[in-house]
């Protein structure tokens, strides 16, 4: 199979092809560790897990690095304003090693119930702190490099390419056109490589910085600044060049530009061959915002009684490019539409194949058309990750199944076929559809034979009773079939 990917590099869908063969390098931007999560934070993290499961099936190993900030990302792109763990600190009334301690905490438990494969490395910046003053060494070394006030800059005139990759218009781009300007840089574009902590100021995180970084001036206490932490994780873990990179659509202006700036600038060599972005998502048509109270959280969505699964079905109906719209009606429908597969998975528990495996059998065109199913799932996401596509091929194909005797129903290529819904969209749909009791069948026996004997109050009671616990039996032309009703 052929794997493809809209390449913001090359500004087009480019086929892949990975640095080692058979081996994959990726790096993903992982959470700001100072909040829960929104609803809008976790799409980037359930496509990205679509990509690395998109990957494996396609025979790759995956090797993957997915930060965890925990210092230096400052409420302003343009390098000043409170560092988000230090705000959350004081929000939190607490330090900030413990507000990072809390929400990394949050975020790993969320990934779990999300169904996120584990990345290979998840490295926290303040334990990669020795690495990234080395990086920043490096290029003070080679006059990339300059120091204000209020820390040591990245000189983005001096590396030609710099606008290349967000097509920045520099010449045009005045002060406060991108960020707000600080008449002390250079250029509007520079970028912090370390800040020093302000004067007669004392930060939960602060380091000492080396003497041999500093130009003037006596030895000052600073932090890393966030794009610096990318770069020195990712060369650390993957090196100097990687297979692909990725983040969401507003990384692409400032964060990864400044990350191929400082990487390449100080390595000599490309710094990721693919770079992938996922859109954002609004919530009812309108930006998350704290003011609007929309930034829903898994808590908030469980305490409306919905999946963190319905929440990834939902994400995966859109594609990542595309911008979403989360409203509670979009959530209802995809918790629906889980539900409507989790009761086709069920029919696995229903099912007596009466078919052999013979020649003949093989030539069933349900069955064949389930098998066909499975890979045809695998080229669509193959298709630089066309989830939306994967959908209606298991629509279509469960449709086909819900129009059959079970009879005619062949068990393997059911399940065969969810077994790769489960692995390249992990939704869990065996893992979520458990066989019902030996009682429970025992009742829907029994329900059978009070409908044949025209004895329609008990049939009711049976029903009533087999509901309290979930299950709804529906009648069909080869017999009662019991579904789930949440």
């Amino acid at each position: 199979m052929s794997l493809q990917f809209h390449n913001q590099l090359s500004k087009k869908v480019d086929a892949f092809t990975p640095l080692q063969e058979g081996k994959v390098h990726l790096y993903t931007c992982g959470p700001t560790v100072y909040n829960y999560l929104t609803v809008g934070n976790w799409t980037a993290y359930v496509y990205w897990d679509t990509l690395v499961r998109t990957l494996q099936a396609n025979g790759l190993e995956v090797t993957r690095v997915m930060n965890i900030t925990d210092v230096g990302h400052l409420v302003s792109d343009a390098d000043d304003g409170e560092d988000k763990l230090e705000k959350g600190a004081k929000r939190d009334g607490t330090t900030a090693w413990e507000v990072a301690a809390h929400y990394t905490e949050d975020f790993i438990e969320g990934m779990q119930a999300l169904n996120l494969i584990a990345p290979t490395h998840m490295p926290k910046a303040t334990e990669y702190i020795e690495q990234q003053l080395a990086l920043v060494r490096v290029l003070k070394d080679k006059g990339y490099t300059y120091q204000i006030s209020d820390g040591i800059y990245y000189d983005t005139s001096k590396f030609p390419t710099y606008g290349d990759f967000a097509d920045l218009d520099l010449d045009a781009q005045k002060a406060g056109a991108r960020v707000e300007f600080n008449p002390e840089k250079r250029n509007p574009s520079d970028f912090a490589l370390w800040k020093f902590t302000p004067e007669g100021e004392k930060r939960d995180m602060e380091w000492a910085t080396p003497a041999d970084l500093l130009d003037k001036g006596v030895e000052r206490p600073g932090f890393p600044g966030w794009h610096l932490e990318c770069s020195a994780m990712a060369m650390a873990l993957l090196g100097e060049t990687i297979d692909i990179h990725t983040g969401g659509i507003d990384h692409i202006p400032v964060h990864h530009t400044n990350e191929i700036a400082q990487s390449e600038a100080a390595n000599g060599v490309i710094f990721a061959n693919y770079w992938l972005h996922n859109n954002h998502l609004k919530v009812d048509g309108t930006k998350i915002s704290k003011s609007l109270g929309n930034g829903y959280t898994l808590q908030d969505l469980e305490e409306k009684g919905f999946s963190p699964l319905d929440l990834r079905l939902f994400i995966l109906q859109s594609h990542y490019r595309t911008e979403g719209n989360f409203t509670f009606d979009n959530l209802a429908a995809a918790r629906n539409r889980r539900l409507n597969w989790r009761n086709v998975a069920a029919l696995r528990h229903q099912i007596h194949d009466t078919l052999t495996t013979d020649e003949s059998t093989e030539e069933d065109s349900k069955t064949i058309s389930l098998y066909a199913a499975s890979k045809a799932l695998v080229e669509t996401l193959s298709d630089d990750l066309n989830t939306a596509g994967a959908m209606a091929i298991i629509d279509g194909a469960f449709d086909a199944v819900l129009s059959s005797r079970l009879d005619t129903i062949h068990q393997h290529a059911l399940v065969s076929f969810i077994e790769t819904i489960d692995e390249v969209l992990g939704l869990k749909l065996l893992d979520t559809t458990p066989d019902i009791s030996d009682d429970q069948k025992r009742l829907i026996i029994e329900r059978t034979r009070a409908r044949d004997g025209k004895d329609y109050a008990r049939s009711d009671e049976i029903r009533d009773e087999l509901a309290k616990s979930g299950i709804a039996v529906r009648d069909t032309a080869s017999g009662p079939i019991w579904e789930y009703t949440h």
